[in-house]
């Protein structure tokens, strides 16, 4: 899934084309991810070609407080905040601190050395899963997706990689994406926000920080996504059941959405 070549905004891409099986794609121009969008400029060409009418925030107070969005003219910004009651005892930074933690090495491996980076994440994936926020905030996200007259729809957190990973996630597996595929579109944002954040993850190193930790800190890894895989089946069984109990999406809603987002081959 490459990224749209946009110069304003980080690791924007369209879910469309991406194969469902069975002679069927997820339908393109419907459905965008994308990382911050506090330098978003609606005017450049790539960004204006979209048409995008709805975007969701992901982030949290702070995280958007420091770097607003700029969301394209005519565009309707909706704030769902996944980390807002989990935040404190998930035990991972936002997003928006990576360039704090790039920035001191001794601090980064004060709290997140010894292999903790990787299960602070999978202890706050699976809060995606089972805490209230992020549920009232994914429940909104799909909610949004099966409005029969909305229109193109962009979701971001800061990053684009964790929550909005997991929105993904969502997205491809209610429209039949099998795992190899679903795994290789999460997996597909790791060189933009390598490269977006490449002159701090070498002056990390060459203070002596550990290359290991950077790269767990700033990229996404299987172990993540899986950990949130595991924790929709050991509450619900079942993604269909996790949307429709755990989230509490309307059927009709997941119906549209499905209706909408998948291209049958003639």
């Amino acid at each position: 899934m490459p990224a749209i070549p946009a110069a304003t905004v980080a690791n924007l891409r369209d879910l469309g084309a991406l194969p469902l099986g069975g002679g069927r794609s997820v339908r393109a121009g419907l459905v965008f991810r994308s990382g911050q969008l506090d330098r978003l400029d609606p005017a450049e060409p790539a960004v204006a070609a979209l048409g995008i009418r709805t975007v969701v925030d992901f982030r949290t107070t702070l995280e958007r407080a420091e770097h607003p969005d700029h969301v394209p003219a005519g565009a309707r910004p909706l704030v769902a905040d996944v980390l807002a009651d989990q935040l404190a005892s998930s035990g991972l930074p936002p997003a928006a601190r990576m360039r704090t933690l790039l920035a001191d090495p001794a601090l980064a491996e004060q709290l997140l050395g010894g292999g903790r980076v990787r299960a602070s994440f999978e202890r706050t994936y699976r809060a995606f899963v089972h805490s209230a926020s992020a549920r009232a905030s994914y429940r909104a996200f799909l909610t949004e997706l099966g409005d029969p007259f909305g229109g193109p729809l962009l979701f971001h957190c800061t990053a684009g990689k964790d929550r909005t990973g997991w929105a993904a996630t969502l997205v491809l597996a209610l429209l039949g994406a099998d795992e190899e595929t679903t795994m290789a579109e999460y997996l597909s944002v790791n060189a933009g926000v390598r490269a977006a954040f490449a002159p701090l993850i070498e002056g990390f190193t060459a203070q002596g920080g550990d290359p290991e930790l950077a790269l767990s800190l700033v990229g996404v890894l299987p172990e993540y996504l899986e950990a949130a895989l595991e924790e929709v089946q050991a509450r619900y069984g079942s993604m269909e059941r996790y949307v429709q109990e755990g989230l509490g999406v309307p059927d009709e809603a997941v119906t549209v959405l499905r209706e909408r987002l998948t291209v049958h081959e003639a």
